[in-house]
């Protein structure tokens, strides 16, 4: 087992994201969460593009994905950082790595608010489902911005809008009970960047140029039953536990036969196939002159393309 030494000052997120309920959820819904996930990593590892050799940082890696995937592209010639607030959660993300033989993958328990490498450290930077929750967005990507290489590319995966089949057929429903917002004004928001243009624009004050952003709808299916569905979605889904706790205790009968029944309407077979919106984006770094470096240049990248 790997132990796990905080990094600086290390600042406690608003909500419990090691929380000890989270941390048996994310254990005992492992294999079918990262079935759930299998698409939406894809497709950022897809969209990132790593190359043998990169050096890479992985923001907010949580139980290890995209890093595993990224580590597994990567090579032994390369090496991972995977980065998290949550020292017990970054322990799943080294064990998983260590369970599929993977030795370029290290773990840092630090804020990506304050990034504790050097300048010019890194080839790429990702994080999937993870840039929406940093408090000083900006700031969080200028550090990002700080610790690539000239020409490297930092990529990144948001959730969409709220008003799609995941999240209406589970904390919609709670919200359709008992009224009131679905999160706390000004508390961690997994929709932050879920209005077009919202993530590019954040990438641009931190300074990346090259800009792009897309919205694209993944597979995100649940390879079990609504019952399972939503019980790890209570477990994991941090931001809505003020939600939950306004559920009165003569209600939960109602809401559970609701949300099972809201969840069913996407069964197909064995599986529960909701669809993912998704939003990525990316930017690169540019040298200290102000010019484009030529991604060619960069090791492992390939030539821009028109």
């Amino acid at each position: 087992m790997t132990t796990i030494t905080p990094v600086g000052d290390v600042q406690k997120s608003p909500s419990d994201w090691g929380s000890s309920y989270r941390l048996i959820a994310s254990e005992k819904w492992k294999a079918k969460s990262a079935a759930m996930g299998r698409d939406v990593t894809e497709a950022l590892v897809a969209y990132a593009n790593p190359q043998l050799g990169m050096k890479v940082l992985d923001l907010a890696s949580g139980t290890g994905e995209p890093a595993i995937a990224v580590a597994s592209r990567i090579g032994p010639e390369g090496h991972l950082t995977a980065l998290d607030v949550s020292s017990e959660l970054l322990q799943i993300a080294s064990d998983r790595a260590q369970q599929r033989g993977l030795t370029n993958v290290s773990v840092r328990q630090a804020d990506a608010h304050h990034l504790p490498f050097p300048d010019a450290t890194f080839d790429l930077v990702t994080s999937r489902f993870g840039v929406m929750f940093f408090e000083d967005a900006v700031g969080a990507l200028g550090e990002a911005n700080r610790v690539l290489k000239p020409g490297g590319r930092a990529c990144f995966l948001a959730w969409g809008t709220f008003e799609q089949p995941f999240w209406q057929s589970n904390m919609g429903v709670v919200v359709e009970h008992i009224g009131g917002p679905a999160l706390v004004p000004g508390g961690p928001d997994p929709f932050k960047f879920a209005q077009s243009g919202s993530l590019s624009s954040a990438l641009q004050q931190a300074g990346f140029r090259e800009i792009e952003e897309q919205t694209r709808q993944i597979p995100w299916t649940w390879p079990g039953t609504a019952e399972e569905v939503w019980e790890q979605a209570r477990a994991v889904a941090t931001p809505f536990l003020p939600l939950l706790d306004r559920i009165p205790a003569d209600k939960w009968d109602e809401i559970n036969r609701d949300v099972h029944r809201a969840i069913n309407c996407y069964r197909d077979g064995d599986c529960i196939k909701f669809g993912a919106l998704v939003t990525l984006a990316s930017g690169r770094k540019i040298n200290h002159q102000g010019h484009e470096v030529t991604p060619g240049n960069l090791r492992g990248t390939e030539p821009s393309r028109p």
